[in-house]
């Protein structure tokens, strides 16, 4: 905090600026351009990742043949460095000889010059990266909220002549409200912080165009050494955050059932 409120670089002590680099980052086009690519990732990413764990989880709350390795299949990305990850989509993705480019091009939709190379493509890849890394962890937190809600509820609700979709309705979203909030703010504030897969599948490019607002503080603070600016947009990042997390958190707590 105290260094958001100074001019330092490692060429001189700090000096106090007091709210300056705040006033000039709200007029910063490039810390705008990079809050509306970290809002945009949060608000594709979060509720499908929750979405699609859900759904998974649903599906492998039931008893079929290989649950426990399709449950794995799922999960194992999550513990794999992000790092790795990145790489791997990478080279998959590469305009030469990645592997989904060759299938992409074998149906007439490879962009000419690679997915990572086009600004929404390029946005989109680093998003199916951050879904497909986390999706698992998320499941396996709903299956616990699965598997802690008691039979009873299903049984009173089938003898009412409830269907699939009504007991889901009336007995399972509502008893997943502490998973979900859970979940919800997890995923928020990891979509807000997304670093890794952008520095490694995009450095922030092409032209900006998936430079976050993390990825804005490491170039601003670590490659240009301007530590205090660098400060001021992390600050702002913590405060939003922060909110995000408040108002999700008063949301479902005013919805959290209990039994």
């Amino acid at each position: 905090m105290y260094l958001s409120l100074t001019d330092y670089n490692l060429l001189k002590p700090p000096e106090w600026v007091g709210l300056d680099n705040y006033r000039d980052l709200l007029g910063d086009a490039q810390v705008m351009n990079a809050l509306g690519n970290t809002v945009l990732y949060a608000v594709v990413v979060t509720p499908v990742t929750i979405a699609l764990a859900l759904l998974f989880a649903l599906a492998l709350n039931e008893r079929f043949f290989a649950r426990s390795f399709v449950r794995t299949a799922i999960f194992v990305p999550f513990v794999v460095s992000l790092a790795v990850v990145s790489i791997a989509f990478r080279f998959l993705l590469d305009p030469n000889y990645g592997l989904v480019t060759h299938w992409l091009s074998a149906i007439g939709l490879a962009p000419q010059q690679g997915a990572l190379a086009q600004p929404h493509t390029a946005m989109a890849a680093v998003m199916l990266v951050g879904v497909w890394k986390n999706v698992g962890f998320y499941m396996v937190m709903f299956l616990a909220g699965l598997q802690s809600i008691p039979r009873e509820l299903y049984e009173a609700a089938q003898l009412d002549g409830a269907n699939r979709v009504q007991k889901f309705r009336a007995v399972t979203f509502p008893l997943l409200s502490n998973q979900t909030m859970l979940v919800s703010i997890l995923a928020a504030t990891a979509s807000f912080q997304v670093f890794d897969q952008i520095k490694v599948m995009t450095n922030g490019g092409p032209a900006m165009s998936t430079e976050t607002l993390v990825v804005l503080v490491n170039r601003v603070g670590i490659n240009n050494l301007e530590f205090g600016y660098g400060a001021a947009v992390s600050v702002l990042l913590l405060v939003l955050i922060l909110t995000l997390s408040l108002v999700q958190y008063l949301y479902f707590g005013r919805r959290q059932v209990r039994y």
